[in-house]
C-alpha cells in the first residue's frame, strides 16, 4: 500500500464514478484539464477501467484517500508513460478548496514518485502548470521539481493569454 504519514493512494474503484463525475465536471477544475464539454456517467465508467493500466493505456490514476477517515480528497494521475526513455507526467488535483494547504498535495506526489521510480522504473517526471497557478507552481518547486522552460502566451483563457510553465524532477535521487 502506498501510504504516507497523511495520505494514502488507492486505485480507482468503480464506486468513485459518481465522486469523479463530479469532479470531472466542476468547471472549476476545467481550466487545468482542458476539458470543454462535461463527462458522461458511461465515459467516467470506461475511464476507470483503463486508468489502471499503465503499460497498455499510458496512464495511472491514484485516488488520494485521508488516513484518518479514508475518505477521497483528490486524485494523482501519472500519464503519457513512455517506458523506453523511464518517464511520465504527473498531474494532481485536490478537488476541494477547504481540503488545499493541508499537505495532502505534497505527500501524495512523494508518494508517487517513489512509486514511480521504485515500482515502475521511471527516471524523470514532468507537468504542465499554468504560469497563472502559483499554488500548484509552489507545490511543484517546494517537491523539488526544477523550472525547465516557458511556453508564453500557451493557454488563453477568458480573452488572457496565460505562459505554460514546464517542470521535471530526475528521481534518480530519490
Amino acid at each position: 500500500m502506498l501510504a504516507g504519514q497523511k495520505v494514502r493512494l488507492r486505485p480507482v474503484e468503480k464506486e468513485d464514478a459518481t465522486r469523479l463525475l463530479l469532479w470531472e465536471n466542476d468547471p472549476r477544475h476545467w481550466k487545468v484539464s482542458g476539458t470543454e464539454v462535461p463527462f458522461s456517467m458511461d465515459t467516467i465508467l470506461e475511464y476507470i477501467s483503463q486508468a489502471q493500466h499503465i503499460r497498455s493505456h499510458g496512464q495511472l490514476r491514484l485516488m488520494i484517500c485521508r488516513l484518518e477517515d479514508n475518505e477521497p480528497v483528490g486524485t494523482i494521475d501519472l500519464y503519457n508513460a513512455d517506458f523506453k526513455h523511464l518517464r511520465a507526467a504527473v498531474g494532481i488535483l485536490i478537488a476541494e478548496e477547504a481540503m488545499r494547504q493541508n499537505g495532502y498535495a505534497i505527500e501524495a506526489l512523494e508518494l508517487a514518485e517513489h512509486y514511480a521510480f521504485r515500482i515502475l522504473g521511471f527516471h524523470n517526471l514532468y507537468c504542465s502548470v499554468h504560469g497563472d497557478n502559483a499554488p500548484s507552481r509552489s507545490l511543484f518547486e517546494k517537491a523539488g521539481y526544477e523550472q525547465v522552460g516557458r511556453r508564453k502566451n500557451w493557454f488563453l483563457e477568458n480573452k488572457e493569454w496565460i505562459d505554460e510553465i514546464l517542470y521535471q524532477k530526475w528521481l534518480e535521487k530519490k
